[in-house]
Protein backbone atom coordinates (compact mmCIF):
# COMPACT_ATOMS: atom_id res chain seq x y z
CA UNK A 1 0.00 0.00 0.00
CA UNK A 2 1.35 3.48 -0.83
CA UNK A 3 1.78 6.19 1.76
CA UNK A 4 -0.38 8.54 -0.31
CA UNK A 5 -3.41 6.36 0.43
CA UNK A 6 -2.89 7.09 4.12
CA UNK A 7 -3.23 10.85 3.96
CA UNK A 8 -6.27 10.76 6.21
CA UNK A 9 -4.19 9.79 9.21
CA UNK A 10 -3.92 12.22 12.11
CA UNK A 11 -0.44 12.08 13.56
CA UNK A 12 2.19 13.69 15.65
CA UNK A 13 2.79 17.16 16.70
CA UNK A 14 4.82 19.19 18.60
CA UNK A 15 3.34 22.23 20.60
CA UNK A 16 2.87 25.79 20.10
CA UNK A 17 0.52 27.31 22.59
CA UNK A 18 1.36 29.94 25.19
CA UNK A 19 -1.27 29.66 27.91
CA UNK A 20 -2.71 31.99 30.45
CA UNK A 21 -5.13 31.85 33.35
CA UNK A 22 -6.63 34.51 35.56
CA UNK A 23 -9.09 34.10 38.40
CA UNK A 24 -12.37 35.45 37.10
CA UNK A 25 -13.80 37.86 39.65
CA UNK A 26 -16.42 39.22 37.26
CA UNK A 27 -17.49 38.75 33.69
CA UNK A 28 -17.02 41.83 31.56
CA UNK A 29 -18.48 42.72 28.20
CA UNK A 30 -15.44 41.84 26.14
CA UNK A 31 -16.75 43.50 23.02
CA UNK A 32 -17.18 46.81 24.82
CA UNK A 33 -13.84 46.58 26.59
CA UNK A 34 -11.91 45.71 23.43
CA UNK A 35 -13.75 48.17 21.20
CA UNK A 36 -13.21 51.17 23.48
CA UNK A 37 -11.55 53.91 21.36
CA UNK A 38 -9.29 54.70 24.31
CA UNK A 39 -7.35 51.51 23.55
CA UNK A 40 -5.95 53.10 20.38
CA UNK A 41 -5.09 49.81 18.72
CA UNK A 42 -2.68 49.98 15.82
CA UNK A 43 -4.22 50.12 12.37
CA UNK A 44 -3.61 46.45 11.50
CA UNK A 45 -4.68 44.98 14.83
CA UNK A 46 -8.03 43.23 14.40
CA UNK A 47 -10.88 42.38 16.74
CA UNK A 48 -13.28 39.53 16.01
CA UNK A 49 -16.25 37.92 17.67
CA UNK A 50 -18.11 34.59 17.47
CA UNK A 51 -19.91 33.66 14.26
CA UNK A 52 -17.60 35.75 12.08
CA UNK A 53 -15.10 34.38 9.56
CA UNK A 54 -12.34 36.44 11.17
CA UNK A 55 -13.08 34.89 14.57
CA UNK A 56 -12.88 31.38 13.15
CA UNK A 57 -9.58 32.25 11.49
CA UNK A 58 -8.19 33.56 14.77
CA UNK A 59 -9.29 30.63 16.92
CA UNK A 60 -9.41 27.46 14.77
CA UNK A 61 -7.34 24.73 16.36
CA UNK A 62 -5.35 21.72 15.17
CA UNK A 63 -7.32 19.51 17.55
CA UNK A 64 -10.84 20.12 18.76
CA UNK A 65 -10.61 17.66 21.65
CA UNK A 66 -11.45 19.51 24.87
CA UNK A 67 -10.73 22.93 23.34
CA UNK A 68 -10.82 26.33 25.02
CA UNK A 69 -13.81 28.54 24.28
CA UNK A 70 -13.72 32.24 23.53
CA UNK A 71 -16.06 35.21 23.71
CA UNK A 72 -13.75 37.38 21.61
CA UNK A 73 -10.45 37.35 19.76
CA UNK A 74 -7.80 39.95 19.14
CA UNK A 75 -4.96 39.69 16.64
CA UNK A 76 -2.32 42.25 17.65
CA UNK A 77 -0.12 43.62 14.91
CA UNK A 78 2.50 45.17 17.19
CA UNK A 79 4.35 44.42 20.38
CA UNK A 80 2.88 47.58 21.90
CA UNK A 81 -0.59 46.19 21.38
CA UNK A 82 0.40 42.95 23.11
CA UNK A 83 1.41 45.05 26.12
CA UNK A 84 -1.93 46.87 26.01
CA UNK A 85 -3.82 43.58 25.85
CA UNK A 86 -2.05 42.14 28.88
CA UNK A 87 -2.68 45.31 30.89
CA UNK A 88 -6.32 45.38 29.79
CA UNK A 89 -6.78 41.74 30.75
CA UNK A 90 -5.18 42.32 34.15
CA UNK A 91 -7.30 45.35 34.99
CA UNK A 92 -10.54 43.68 33.89
CA UNK A 93 -9.85 40.14 35.18
CA UNK A 94 -10.10 38.71 31.67
CA UNK A 95 -8.79 35.14 31.28
CA UNK A 96 -6.95 34.64 28.00
CA UNK A 97 -4.91 32.27 25.91
CA UNK A 98 -2.16 33.53 23.61
CA UNK A 99 -1.48 31.28 20.63
CA UNK A 100 0.89 31.03 17.69
CA UNK A 101 0.24 27.92 15.60
CA UNK A 102 -2.67 26.74 17.82
CA UNK A 103 -1.32 23.18 17.98
CA UNK A 104 -1.21 22.83 21.75
CA UNK A 105 -3.25 19.87 22.89
CA UNK A 106 -2.88 19.56 26.63
CA UNK A 107 -6.37 19.25 28.06
CA UNK A 108 -5.58 21.98 30.60
CA UNK A 109 -6.23 24.62 27.95
CA UNK A 110 -9.83 23.42 27.88
CA UNK A 111 -10.26 25.03 31.29
CA UNK A 112 -10.56 28.39 29.55
CA UNK A 113 -14.27 29.14 29.20
CA UNK A 114 -15.49 32.15 27.20
CA UNK A 115 -12.16 33.88 27.52
CA UNK A 116 -10.12 36.07 25.19
CA UNK A 117 -8.14 34.57 22.33
CA UNK A 118 -4.90 36.43 21.65
CA UNK A 119 -3.99 35.38 18.13
CA UNK A 120 -0.32 36.15 17.48
CA UNK A 121 -0.33 35.27 13.77
CA UNK A 122 0.27 38.87 12.64
CA UNK A 123 3.58 38.99 14.54
CA UNK A 124 5.32 37.07 11.79
CA UNK A 125 8.63 38.82 11.12
CA UNK A 126 11.57 36.64 10.06
CA UNK A 127 15.17 37.87 10.07
CA UNK A 128 18.35 35.93 9.27
CA UNK A 129 21.70 37.38 10.29
CA UNK A 130 24.31 35.48 8.28
CA UNK A 131 27.21 37.13 10.05
CA UNK A 132 26.01 36.22 13.53
CA UNK A 133 24.48 32.94 12.31
CA UNK A 134 21.12 33.69 13.94
CA UNK A 135 17.44 33.55 13.06
CA UNK A 136 14.88 35.84 14.70
CA UNK A 137 11.18 35.07 14.41
CA UNK A 138 7.90 36.35 15.77
CA UNK A 139 5.33 34.13 17.51
CA UNK A 140 3.16 33.97 14.40
CA UNK A 141 5.85 32.27 12.30
CA UNK A 142 5.22 28.62 11.51
CA UNK A 143 7.84 26.01 10.78
CA UNK A 144 7.10 25.83 7.05
CA UNK A 145 7.82 29.56 6.71
CA UNK A 146 11.46 29.28 7.77
CA UNK A 147 12.62 26.02 6.16
CA UNK A 148 13.48 27.34 2.71
CA UNK A 149 14.77 30.71 3.95
CA UNK A 150 17.19 29.19 6.43
CA UNK A 151 18.36 26.54 3.95
CA UNK A 152 18.92 29.10 1.19
CA UNK A 153 21.09 31.10 3.59
CA UNK A 154 23.22 27.99 4.14
CA UNK A 155 21.97 27.06 7.59
CA UNK A 156 19.82 24.60 9.51
CA UNK A 157 17.65 24.81 12.63
CA UNK A 158 16.05 21.92 14.50
CA UNK A 159 12.28 22.38 14.18
CA UNK A 160 10.46 19.19 15.14
CA UNK A 161 8.67 16.77 12.81
CA UNK A 162 5.80 18.78 11.32
CA UNK A 163 5.70 21.97 9.28
CA UNK A 164 2.59 23.67 10.67
CA UNK A 165 3.24 24.42 14.38
CA UNK A 166 4.59 27.78 15.46
CA UNK A 167 8.36 27.90 15.75
CA UNK A 168 8.38 29.63 19.13
CA UNK A 169 5.65 27.42 20.55
CA UNK A 170 7.60 24.30 19.66
CA UNK A 171 10.71 25.74 21.28
CA UNK A 172 9.16 26.92 24.56
CA UNK A 173 8.58 23.37 25.76
CA UNK A 174 12.08 22.30 24.72
CA UNK A 175 11.82 21.61 21.02
CA UNK A 176 12.57 17.96 20.31
CA UNK A 177 13.11 16.48 16.87
CA UNK A 178 15.15 14.18 14.70
CA UNK A 179 18.36 16.16 15.16
CA UNK A 180 18.78 16.08 18.94
CA UNK A 181 21.82 13.87 18.47
CA UNK A 182 23.57 16.51 16.37
CA UNK A 183 22.19 19.81 17.66
CA UNK A 184 20.33 19.15 20.90
CA UNK A 185 16.99 20.79 21.67
CA UNK A 186 15.65 23.96 20.11
CA UNK A 187 16.10 25.69 23.47
CA UNK A 188 19.80 24.84 23.29
CA UNK A 189 19.96 27.15 20.26
CA UNK A 190 17.79 29.85 21.82
CA UNK A 191 19.86 33.03 22.22
CA UNK A 192 17.29 35.47 23.58
CA UNK A 193 13.62 36.40 23.67
CA UNK A 194 11.51 39.49 24.08
CA UNK A 195 8.68 38.72 26.49
CA UNK A 196 5.64 40.61 27.76
CA UNK A 197 5.22 39.66 31.40
CA UNK A 198 2.21 39.71 33.72
CA UNK A 199 2.88 43.27 34.89
CA UNK A 200 2.46 44.52 31.33
CA UNK A 201 6.08 45.31 30.57
CA UNK A 202 8.32 43.95 27.85
CA UNK A 203 11.85 42.86 28.56
CA UNK A 204 14.67 40.83 27.08
CA UNK A 205 15.72 37.51 28.53
CA UNK A 206 18.98 35.76 27.71
CA UNK A 207 21.89 34.10 29.47
CA UNK A 208 23.18 37.58 30.39
CA UNK A 209 19.93 39.50 30.94
CA UNK A 210 17.19 38.22 33.25
CA UNK A 211 19.10 34.95 33.21
CA UNK A 212 16.93 33.24 35.82
CA UNK A 213 13.78 33.92 33.80
CA UNK A 214 15.56 32.74 30.66
CA UNK A 215 16.37 29.49 32.45
CA UNK A 216 12.67 28.92 33.11
CA UNK A 217 11.53 29.95 29.65
CA UNK A 218 13.68 27.16 28.22
CA UNK A 219 11.40 24.28 29.08
CA UNK A 220 8.41 25.93 30.78
CA UNK A 221 8.08 29.09 28.72
CA UNK A 222 4.30 29.13 28.39
CA UNK A 223 4.05 29.98 32.10
CA UNK A 224 5.82 33.33 32.22
CA UNK A 225 4.48 35.63 29.53
CA UNK A 226 3.94 36.18 25.83
CA UNK A 227 7.05 35.87 23.68
CA UNK A 228 6.99 38.55 20.98
CA UNK A 229 10.23 37.50 19.30
CA UNK A 230 12.90 34.84 19.70
CA UNK A 231 16.43 34.61 18.35
CA UNK A 232 18.07 31.24 17.65
CA UNK A 233 21.53 30.14 16.64
CA UNK A 234 21.51 28.35 13.30
CA UNK A 235 24.02 25.77 12.10
CA UNK A 236 26.03 25.42 8.88
CA UNK A 237 24.62 22.69 6.65
CA UNK A 238 26.11 19.22 7.03
CA UNK A 239 26.69 16.84 4.12
CA UNK A 240 26.06 19.72 1.70
CA UNK A 241 22.57 20.04 3.13
CA UNK A 242 21.47 16.55 2.05
CA UNK A 243 19.80 13.89 4.19
CA UNK A 244 19.29 10.21 3.41
CA UNK A 245 15.69 9.22 4.12
CA UNK A 246 13.85 5.93 3.79
CA UNK A 247 10.13 5.18 4.09
CA UNK A 248 9.07 1.61 4.83
CA UNK A 249 5.84 -0.24 5.59
CA UNK A 250 5.89 -3.40 7.69
CA UNK A 251 2.74 -5.55 7.58
CA UNK A 252 1.51 -7.16 10.78
CA UNK A 253 3.48 -10.38 10.23
CA UNK A 254 6.77 -8.45 10.04
CA UNK A 255 6.40 -6.00 12.90
CA UNK A 256 8.03 -8.19 15.56
CA UNK A 257 11.17 -8.53 13.46
CA UNK A 258 11.18 -4.78 12.92
CA UNK A 259 10.82 -4.08 16.64
CA UNK A 260 13.72 -6.42 17.42
CA UNK A 261 15.89 -4.64 14.86
CA UNK A 262 15.09 -1.25 16.37
CA UNK A 263 15.82 -2.55 19.87
CA UNK A 264 19.44 -3.11 18.83
CA UNK A 265 19.86 0.68 18.66
CA UNK A 266 18.87 1.18 22.30
CA UNK A 267 21.55 3.31 23.93
CA UNK A 268 23.74 3.26 20.81
CA UNK A 269 21.94 5.11 18.04
CA UNK A 270 24.40 7.23 16.03
CA UNK A 271 23.95 10.98 16.36
CA UNK A 272 23.33 11.28 12.62
CA UNK A 273 20.39 8.85 12.67
CA UNK A 274 16.74 9.07 13.79
CA UNK A 275 13.47 7.26 13.22
CA UNK A 276 9.72 7.53 13.49
CA UNK A 277 7.50 4.42 13.62
CA UNK A 278 3.71 4.66 13.45
CA UNK A 279 1.12 1.93 13.81
CA UNK A 280 -1.96 2.61 11.69
CA UNK A 281 -4.90 0.67 10.31
CA UNK A 282 -4.73 -0.26 6.62
CA UNK A 283 -8.30 -0.51 5.29
CA UNK A 284 -7.07 -2.19 2.10
CA UNK A 285 -6.12 -5.36 3.98
CA UNK A 286 -8.11 -4.86 7.17
CA UNK A 287 -5.05 -5.03 9.43
CA UNK A 288 -2.63 -2.94 11.40
CA UNK A 289 0.74 -2.10 9.92
CA UNK A 290 3.77 -0.05 10.88
CA UNK A 291 4.80 2.89 8.73
CA UNK A 292 8.33 3.99 9.52
CA UNK A 293 10.77 6.63 8.35
CA UNK A 294 14.49 6.70 9.09
CA UNK A 295 17.02 9.37 8.30
CA UNK A 296 20.78 9.67 8.29
CA UNK A 297 22.76 12.90 7.93
CA UNK A 298 25.70 11.75 5.87
CA UNK A 299 26.72 9.81 2.74
CA UNK A 300 24.25 7.21 1.51
CA UNK A 301 26.80 4.42 1.85
CA UNK A 302 27.20 5.20 5.55
CA UNK A 303 23.44 5.46 5.95
CA UNK A 304 22.80 2.05 4.43
CA UNK A 305 25.47 0.49 6.62
CA UNK A 306 24.07 2.01 9.82
CA UNK A 307 20.47 1.23 8.88
CA UNK A 308 21.21 -2.31 7.68
CA UNK A 309 19.40 -4.07 10.57
CA UNK A 310 16.18 -2.41 9.39
CA UNK A 311 16.74 -2.27 5.63
CA UNK A 312 17.81 -5.92 5.49
CA UNK A 313 14.33 -6.97 6.64
CA UNK A 314 13.14 -6.05 3.13
CA UNK A 315 9.52 -5.08 3.80
CA UNK A 316 7.15 -5.02 0.80
CA UNK A 317 7.28 -1.23 0.66
CA UNK A 318 10.64 0.53 0.88
CA UNK A 319 11.55 3.78 -0.83
CA UNK A 320 14.82 5.61 -0.17
CA UNK A 321 16.19 8.91 -1.42
CA UNK A 322 18.49 11.80 -0.63
CA UNK A 323 16.66 15.08 -0.01
CA UNK A 324 17.70 18.63 0.89
CA UNK A 325 17.28 19.31 4.59
CA UNK A 326 14.55 21.89 3.95
CA UNK A 327 12.45 19.28 2.11
CA UNK A 328 12.75 16.52 4.71
CA UNK A 329 9.51 17.20 6.57
CA UNK A 330 7.42 17.34 3.42
CA UNK A 331 9.07 14.26 1.92
CA UNK A 332 8.62 12.05 5.00
CA UNK A 333 6.00 9.35 4.36
CA UNK A 334 5.65 10.57 0.78
CA UNK A 335 4.65 14.00 1.96
CA UNK A 336 1.35 13.62 3.76
CA UNK A 337 2.10 16.65 5.91
CA UNK A 338 -1.11 18.31 4.73
CA UNK A 339 -3.18 15.57 6.37
CA UNK A 340 -1.05 15.69 9.51
CA UNK A 341 -1.64 19.43 9.73
CA UNK A 342 -5.37 19.39 9.00
CA UNK A 343 -7.15 21.59 11.52
CA UNK A 344 -10.42 20.98 13.30
CA UNK A 345 -9.93 17.24 13.92
CA UNK A 346 -10.47 15.37 17.20
CA UNK A 347 -7.04 14.29 18.44
CA UNK A 348 -6.84 12.88 21.96
CA UNK A 349 -3.14 12.45 22.68
CA UNK A 350 -1.20 10.71 25.44
CA UNK A 351 2.58 10.42 25.61
CA UNK A 352 5.49 9.21 27.69
CA UNK A 353 9.29 9.40 27.34
CA UNK A 354 11.59 6.39 27.12
CA UNK A 355 15.34 5.91 27.44
CA UNK A 356 15.20 2.18 26.78
CA UNK A 357 13.92 0.42 23.66
CA UNK A 358 11.90 -2.74 24.32
CA UNK A 359 10.74 -4.93 21.44
CA UNK A 360 8.61 -6.98 23.83
CA UNK A 361 6.79 -3.84 24.95
CA UNK A 362 6.23 -2.74 21.37
CA UNK A 363 4.79 -6.15 20.56
CA UNK A 364 2.30 -5.65 23.41
CA UNK A 365 1.32 -2.16 22.34
CA UNK A 366 0.95 -3.26 18.71
CA UNK A 367 -1.35 -6.14 19.68
CA UNK A 368 -3.53 -3.94 21.92
CA UNK A 369 -3.82 -1.21 19.31
CA UNK A 370 -4.67 -3.78 16.63
CA UNK A 371 -7.43 -5.13 18.85
CA UNK A 372 -8.78 -1.59 19.33
CA UNK A 373 -8.97 -1.15 15.55
CA UNK A 374 -10.90 -4.42 15.27
CA UNK A 375 -13.33 -3.62 18.07
CA UNK A 376 -13.87 0.07 17.28
CA UNK A 377 -14.11 0.83 13.55
CA UNK A 378 -14.87 4.44 14.41
CA UNK A 379 -11.34 4.81 15.79
CA UNK A 380 -9.45 3.46 12.80
CA UNK A 381 -8.05 6.87 11.97
CA UNK A 382 -6.05 6.73 15.21
CA UNK A 383 -2.32 6.08 15.40
CA UNK A 384 0.32 4.83 17.82
CA UNK A 385 3.72 6.40 17.37
CA UNK A 386 7.30 6.07 18.55
CA UNK A 387 9.76 8.86 17.91
CA UNK A 388 13.24 7.33 18.23
CA UNK A 389 15.96 9.95 18.54
CA UNK A 390 19.62 9.91 19.60
CA UNK A 391 20.54 12.31 22.38
CA UNK A 392 24.29 12.94 22.17
CA UNK A 393 24.12 16.73 21.76
CA UNK A 394 21.05 17.04 23.98
CA UNK A 395 22.64 15.10 26.85
CA UNK A 396 25.94 16.97 26.54
CA UNK A 397 24.25 20.10 27.92
CA UNK A 398 24.30 20.34 31.70
CA UNK A 399 21.06 19.17 33.28
CA UNK A 400 20.99 22.39 35.29
CA UNK A 401 21.46 24.68 32.28
CA UNK A 402 17.75 24.93 31.47
CA UNK A 403 14.38 24.04 32.97
CA UNK A 404 14.02 21.07 30.58
CA UNK A 405 14.43 17.94 32.76
CA UNK A 406 14.73 14.91 30.46
CA UNK A 407 18.08 15.11 28.68
CA UNK A 408 18.66 11.36 28.83
CA UNK A 409 15.48 10.59 26.85
CA UNK A 410 15.91 8.71 23.55
CA UNK A 411 12.30 8.23 22.52
CA UNK A 412 8.74 9.47 22.81
CA UNK A 413 5.75 7.11 22.79
CA UNK A 414 2.47 8.65 21.74
CA UNK A 415 -1.11 7.65 21.02
CA UNK A 416 -3.13 9.98 18.79
CA UNK A 417 -6.74 8.86 19.01
CA UNK A 418 -9.54 10.15 16.82
CA UNK A 419 -13.23 9.48 16.24
CA UNK A 420 -16.29 11.26 14.92
CA UNK A 421 -18.13 13.73 17.12
CA UNK A 422 -20.76 11.95 19.19
CA UNK A 423 -19.12 8.50 19.13
CA UNK A 424 -18.83 8.22 22.90
CA UNK A 425 -18.16 4.47 22.89
CA UNK A 426 -15.05 4.88 20.76
CA UNK A 427 -14.02 7.98 22.70
CA UNK A 428 -14.19 6.15 26.02
CA UNK A 429 -12.37 3.10 24.67
CA UNK A 430 -9.68 5.29 23.12
CA UNK A 431 -8.99 7.11 26.37
CA UNK A 432 -8.88 3.90 28.37
CA UNK A 433 -6.51 2.26 25.89
CA UNK A 434 -4.19 5.27 25.81
CA UNK A 435 -3.87 5.28 29.58
CA UNK A 436 -3.30 1.52 29.60
CA UNK A 437 -0.59 1.70 26.94
CA UNK A 438 1.09 4.60 28.69
CA UNK A 439 1.46 2.42 31.78
CA UNK A 440 2.71 -0.50 29.70
CA UNK A 441 5.44 1.63 28.14
CA UNK A 442 6.47 3.21 31.46
CA UNK A 443 7.22 -0.25 32.86
CA UNK A 444 10.16 -0.76 30.47
CA UNK A 445 10.94 2.90 29.70
CA UNK A 446 14.11 2.92 31.76
CA UNK A 447 12.59 5.50 34.12
CA UNK A 448 11.25 4.67 37.60
CA UNK A 449 8.08 6.64 36.89
CA UNK A 450 6.34 8.32 33.96
CA UNK A 451 8.28 11.18 32.38
CA UNK A 452 6.54 13.41 29.88
CA UNK A 453 7.81 16.06 27.45
CA UNK A 454 5.72 19.11 28.37
CA UNK A 455 4.62 19.81 24.79
CA UNK A 456 3.33 16.23 24.58
CA UNK A 457 1.54 16.21 27.95
CA UNK A 458 -2.07 15.05 27.95
CA UNK A 459 -2.94 17.19 30.95
CA UNK A 460 -3.74 14.51 33.53
CA UNK A 461 -0.15 13.95 34.66
CA UNK A 462 1.44 15.00 37.94
CA UNK A 463 3.59 18.11 37.71
CA UNK A 464 6.62 16.06 38.75
CA UNK A 465 6.15 13.83 35.71
CA UNK A 466 6.21 16.84 33.38
CA UNK A 467 8.64 19.33 34.90
CA UNK A 468 10.73 17.06 37.12
CA UNK A 469 10.77 17.10 40.91
CA UNK A 470 14.22 18.69 41.00
CA UNK A 471 13.16 21.57 38.74
CA UNK A 472 9.86 22.46 40.39
CA UNK A 473 11.13 24.46 43.41
CA UNK A 474 13.02 26.87 41.16
CA UNK A 475 10.20 27.00 38.61
CA UNK A 476 7.66 27.74 41.34
CA UNK A 477 9.86 30.56 42.59
CA UNK A 478 10.01 32.04 39.11
CA UNK A 479 6.25 31.74 38.76
CA UNK A 480 5.77 33.60 42.03
CA UNK A 481 8.12 36.34 40.87
CA UNK A 482 6.89 36.80 37.31
CA UNK A 483 3.26 35.68 37.41
CA UNK A 484 2.01 35.60 41.01
CA UNK A 485 -1.66 35.93 39.99
CA UNK A 486 -1.49 33.09 37.44
CA UNK A 487 -2.33 35.08 34.34
CA UNK A 488 -0.34 32.64 32.18
CA UNK A 489 -1.44 29.28 33.44
CA UNK A 490 -3.75 27.36 31.13
CA UNK A 491 -0.85 25.47 29.58
CA UNK A 492 0.28 22.88 32.17
CA UNK A 493 0.17 25.41 34.96
CA UNK A 494 3.06 25.82 37.36
CA UNK A 495 2.43 26.50 41.06
CA UNK A 496 3.84 29.54 42.87
CA UNK A 497 5.05 27.32 45.70
CA UNK A 498 6.59 23.84 45.73
CA UNK A 499 6.42 21.58 47.57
Amino acid sequence: MSFKKLLWLPLWLSLCVAGSDAAVVKRVDLKSVLSDPANKWSKKTTLSFPDSAAFIGATERWTVFNPPTYAAAISPATEKDVIKIVNLAASNNIPFLATGGRHGYTTTIGDLDNGLAIDLSLLNDIKINKGQKTLTVGPGVRVNEILDLVHKAGFFLQTGTAYCPGVIGVALGGGVGRFTGLYGLMIDDLVSVRIVTANGTVLEASKKTNADLFWGIRGAGANFGIITSATFNVHPLLNKGNIFTTDLIFPANMTSAFFKAVETYSGRMPAEMAGIAIQVYDPAVGQSQVMTNWIYVGPEADARRVLAPILDLRPPYAVSSNVPANKLINSTFSGFGAAVCQEGVIRDIYSVNVRNYSAATWDKTFERMARFFEDHPGGRGSALQYELYPNQAMSSVSKDATAWPWRDTTGYFQTSMTWEQGDTATANAAGALSRELRDVVVATSGYPDATIFVNYAHGDEKLENIYGKDKLPRLAGLKKTWDPTHMFSFNNRLPTQYP
